[in-house]
């Protein structure tokens, strides 16, 4: 079951494109602005063809939920899952898509490296970054009572989807990259994995902790409601248009007296929603800052209210 589309990044799109035509950047934010336009639509490009495969596979599926492009933030940490897989025994696949326009080389060590034309350069294992990802996840799931029957924590499994067309080399001996794949191989390798993973005690497992397809469903769209996306126009710093020095020096501004507003009284816990306080105002648990300053950057939505993530899925 297919339960959440990868995000529209047009308007990222049209920003990068649009700033190619600016006349006020100088060498060093156009080069970052080429590599940056470059690689975000070779992602865009590679989300696509993976979310195809995946979507392909799990058409009209009853024992799996799938979810393209989410972005979790959670305790100042931030996780970003291309493709989430969950289904009905509790196991959680989480599928990384690299679109390198390049050969990609693995050693025995677990370390990637791509090689364009004549040049070849180290990169960052998609495999740990996932692993990383697993960690804010797991936190996640904790916060919002997403737990399995036998009370054992969720099965993670992690694969890394190249474009079909891509050639990776493989280590003779060392690191396992049996989930390393071309994005058009998932099916086959999710047959194998299925295969080679479910033995007795864990298919016995796996029944003692089978939920409903409605279940699975929930626990997606609680997911889904935890989806923060990024702001499509934000630029580094650096990429700020530098104004034009002035000819001539401006005249001092005359400098008024500084009239200082009253200071609000800081309204009561339970009496007042528009009182910034790190308590959730349903459960009046406490909240972190990320939790209450997402709430009160969407104050319209939250009523002028903070709540801990599980109770702003609420609103």
């Amino acid at each position: 079951m297919l339960l959440k589309k990868t995000d529209d990044k047009s308007k990222r799109l049209a920003l990068l494109e649009e700033l190619q035509k600016s006349t006020m950047l100088d060498s060093s934010q156009k080069k970052w602005l080429r590599e940056e336009l470059s690689r975000f639509r070779k992602g865009i490009k590679g989300e696509e063809e993976s979310a195809y495969y995946l979507d392909q596979h799990f058409k009209g599926g009853e024992n799996h939920v799938l979810l393209h492009d989410l972005r979790f933030e959670f305790e100042g940490d931030v996780a970003q899952i291309d493709h989430l897989i969950i289904n009905r025994f509790g196991m959680f696949y989480m599928a990384e898509t690299k679109n390198y326009a390049g050969n990609v080389t693995i050693n025995s060590h677990g370390e990637f490296a791509v090689e364009y034309d004549e040049d070849r350069f180290g990169v960052p294992s998609p495999i740990e970054q996932s692993r990383r990802h697993e960690r804010i996840l797991r936190k996640l799931l904790d916060r919002l009572a997403i737990t399995n029957r036998l009370g054992t924590q969720m099965g993670f499994h992690h694969v890394v989807m190249f474009h079909p067309k891509a050639i990776i080399t493989r280590p003779a001996s060392g690191f396992d990259t049996s989930n390393v794949i071309k994005a058009d191989q998932f099916p086959s390798w999710h047959e194998k994995f299925v295969d080679k993973t479910m033995g007795t005690g864990m298919v016995l497992r796996g029944f003692a902790n089978m939920r409903s397809l409605d279940t699975v469903k929930e626990w997606g769209e609680k997911l889904m409601r935890q989806h923060r996306p990024q702001n499509q126009l934000t630029l580094p710093e650096f990429m700020q248009p530098k104004a034009k020095a002035a000819r001539t020096p401006a005249a001092p501004t005359p400098v008024q007296p500084t009239q200082v507003a009253p200071v609000a009284q800081e309204p009561s816990p339970t009496g007042d929603a528009g009182a910034k306080r790190l308590i959730c105002l349903h459960c009046h648990s406490k909240i972190s800052y990320p939790e209450g300053k997402y709430c009160w950057t969407n104050a319209v939505r939250f009523k002028g209210g903070q709540y801990c993530r599980e109770h702003q899925a609420l609103f």
